[in-house]
């Protein structure tokens, strides 16, 4: 991968581009010489795709930066949710055996600003929160997605 190419990858995950135009432009306010051919090029070559952003808005991300619909999200935080509890800045999930990853790896996909990592086992899953006083923020987004 090239100097370029990590440029293209962190404008991706820092801003919301949706077309290869808007891309190359981006590039060449940064001083990149690059030509729309170019840029087709690199994005199949990162492997770059259009990942929904909601209503019917997409932008370029990685492949494995999709998270599914809000109704999916609420089917596998429901059926792989078995319970969730607290202390202090983590948050502990009970998934039965062999789910954890599954659902620790769409919250990761969902961005969770309070949320600054996951570690998660067999069954169960640690999040754990900056500052502390988010916890109750992240518990509203676990609820959110078993209760409604």
């Amino acid at each position: 991968m090239n100097k370029r190419q990590r440029r293209i990858l962190e404008l991706v995950l820092e801003q919301q581009i949706s077309t290869q135009k808007e891309l190359a432009e981006r590039l060449r306010e940064e001083g990149y010489q690059i030509t729309q051919a170019t840029v087709s090029r690199d994005i199949k070559e990162l492997q770059l795709v259009k990942v929904p952003i909601g209503g019917d808005q997409y932008k370029y991300g990685r492949s494995q930066d999709s998270v599914p619909g809000e109704s999916k999200l609420r089917m596998l935080f429901r059926e792989f949710v078995l319970s969730y509890d607290s202390s202090e800045n983590l948050v502990i999930i009970n998934t039965p055996p062999g789910n954890a990853n599954t659902i620790a790896y769409f919250i990761d996909r969902l961005g969770w600003p309070e949320v600054i990592g996951t570690i998660a086992g067999d069954d169960t899953i640690m999040l754990i929160c900056k500052p502390k006083e988010a916890v109750p923020v992240v518990i509203g987004y676990i609820e959110h997605y078993i209760n409604n």
